[in-house]
Formats: C-alpha cells, sequence, structure tokens
C-alpha cells in the first residue's frame, strides 16, 4: 500500500506560508523520527557563527543527510519542527528552507519556537523532523 498524505486545513492561510495545519497520514510502513540537525560539520563542529542563512542551508543539508540515510527525501517529510534563537531573523532567510520544501512539494505540519539558547553555543537554528515511507 502506499502512502497516502493529506491535508488538514480548516483555515487556510497557512498554506500560503508553506505549510499545512495537519497532515493525515496512511498506508505507511516506516515512520523516522529525526534529531534536531543543526549547522555542524561531519565531523561535530559548529559552522557559521552568526551567519543564519548558512545555518539554515546547513541545518537543511543535514536534515536530508539523515533522511538520505533512511532511504527518504524531503518529500517524506510530515512535520518541521524549528528552534531558533531569533525568529525575527530567521523571517529574513526562511526562504531558503521554504524553497527546499517547496522543491520537494510538501508542506509539512510545522512549528516554529524562538527559544533563549539551543545546545551548541553560536548555533541559531535546529530543525526537527519526523517522516515517513
Amino acid at each position: 500500500m502506499a502512502v497516502q498524505r493529506t491535508a488538514v486545513n480548516p483555515v487556510t492561510w497557512s498554506v500560503d506560508l508553506g505549510f499545512n495545519q495537519g497532515e493525515l497520514v496512511s498506508g505507511h510502513t516506516r515512520t523516522l523520527y529525526i534529531s534536531g540537525q543543526t549547522a555542524m560539520s561531519a565531523d561535530g563542529k559548529p559552522r557559521h557563527d552568526g551567519d543564519m542563512a548558512a545555518q539554515l542551508a546547513l541545518s537543511t543539508d543535514n536534515l536530508e543527510a539523515v533522511l538520505a540515510d533512511a532511504g527518504m527525501t524531503l518529500a517524506n517529510l510530515v512535520r518541521l519542527n524549528v528552534y531558533t534563537t531569533d525568529v525575527d531573523l530567521l523571517f529574513q532567510h526562511y526562504g531558503v528552507l521554504a524553497a527546499r520544501l517547496g522543491a520537494a512539494g510538501v508542506a509539512p505540519a510545522s512549528t516554529m519556537l524562538g527559544v533563549t539558547r539551543l545546545a551548541v553555543p553560536g548555533q541559531m537554528i535546529e530543525l526537527e523532523g519526523t517522516a515517513v515511507a
């Protein structure tokens, strides 16, 4: 049975912002819970201190690497939590992530939270997700 995704949007304003209010998923056989991905190099070193756009791009790359290792892509993402130390600055660069989600044809259910800090000093963005296949 193929995975079926149904957008659940009792209101539609979120669609214009690139996310659905909910995603009803059926027919899947695998679920991947993805830990928060930040702008860390493959050897665990923080990258792009103070550069939100570069941190967002690398965090998305790292999210995609976890998906790929499980045989999935952004197209499998049904939930995305976004944590940032600067919501206003993130909005200035959110197109980096939105374009990649749009290219994958997904608008996962999402939450964005402003936080005081992330686990690794200097990190400004963390992406946590759930994917199904």
